[in-house]
């Protein structure tokens, strides 16, 4: 063995000590969040689909069904119509705002950097701020009759539009669709403005060399830029449409009739109203299932072009 090799053994092993310590060390900085996710989120979520096998009133004792609480939330017509009303806000919490926010920060990003900017950005941002039990009430005052949006219609001649917008069933969804696209266009916006801020300039200034126009530079440049961006999006705004809850019951309370009924307010009224401990935790397991079975592809085709 020559001096080299003597001399560092002992360096090679004290780099692995070292090394070993800052795992020890880092393991004991990540134990309070694990407790913390293991207390509530995976303790939650196995006593949920423990609950769910049950037919249980959360007090007496529980009475095992098996798999008959997931054929009942199956084949239940109001249960499948919540669900269907959901996927229906998919248009208005996803659809809506992310593709007004590729155009508004399109718009935006050609603007100069100032006031009227930072301005835009602001406004657009403040109803994220706003509670969505808030929104839901403001909105709600607005869509009745005498309310903001039938007092603007007949001011421009609509009046023949005019309607309670939230107690005809007709428009109750689409309405409360709306209060989720208001609210979620300005996080769209400014995601996707921070993302085309990251996107090199040089090649927009190539392909405008070339005599593209805006429309060749929107879809060769910037729209393959916001991918991880835009799958965000889509995963947040789905999510929050499947789990919609405050709105809803702050505007509708799922009415008239079942027309806004969707599955967050069901499973509030299954458990705590109706007392179905059992049934209210298969419906959440079986909604659980539907987010992860529509995000979990938007994430994996996001990713194939990083490869």
């Amino acid at each position: 063995m020559t001096a080299t090799q003597t001399s560092s053994a002992p360096r090679r092993a004290a780099a692995k000590a070292a090394a070993r310590r800052a795992d020890r060390a880092g393991w004991l900085l990540l134990i309070p969040a694990l407790v913390a996710y293991g207390s509530f989120v995976i303790y939650p979520l196995a006593t949920g689909i423990q609950y769910s096998f049950y037919d249980w009133n959360g007090i007496g004792a529980a009475t095992w069904v098996g798999l008959e609480n997931y054929a009942q939330v199956l084949t239940n017509p109001d249960l499948l119509g919540a669900i269907r009303n959901s996927f229906v806000l998919i248009a208005f919490f996803t659809v809506i705002p992310v593709g007004t926010g590729l155009v508004l920060a399109t718009l935006i990003r050609t603007m100069r950097d100032g006031l009227a900017l930072r301005a835009s950005q602001t406004v657009l941002f403040l109803p994220q701020i706003i509670p969505l039990a808030a929104a839901g009430i403001a909105w709600s005052w607005m869509y009745a009759q005498t309310g903001a949006v039938n007092q603007i219609l007949s001011s421009i001649g609509l009046g023949f539009l005019t309607r309670p917008w939230l107690a005809d069933y007709a428009t109750a969804l689409p309405a409360v669709g709306l209060i989720g696209s208001w609210v979620l266009t300005g996080l769209c916006t400014v995601l996707l403005l921070t993302g085309i801020g990251k996107i090199d300039t040089s090649l927009y200034e190539a392909i405008r060399l070339d005599g593209a126009g805006w429309f060749r530079e929107f879809f060769t440049i910037t729209l393959p830029g916001l991918r991880q961006e835009l799958a965000v999006l889509v995963t947040l705004t789905v999510i929050a449409a499947l789990s919609t809850f405050d709105i809803i019951y702050t505007s509708t309370q799922g009415g008239p009739g079942r027309a806004t009924l969707v599955p967050g307010l069901l499973i509030f009224r299954i458990g705590f109203t109706q007392s179905d401990v059992g049934l209210a935790s298969a419906f959440g397991i079986v909604m659980m299932v539907l987010v992860l079975a529509l995000v979990l592809p938007i994430q994996r085709l996001s990713r194939i072009g990083d490869r």
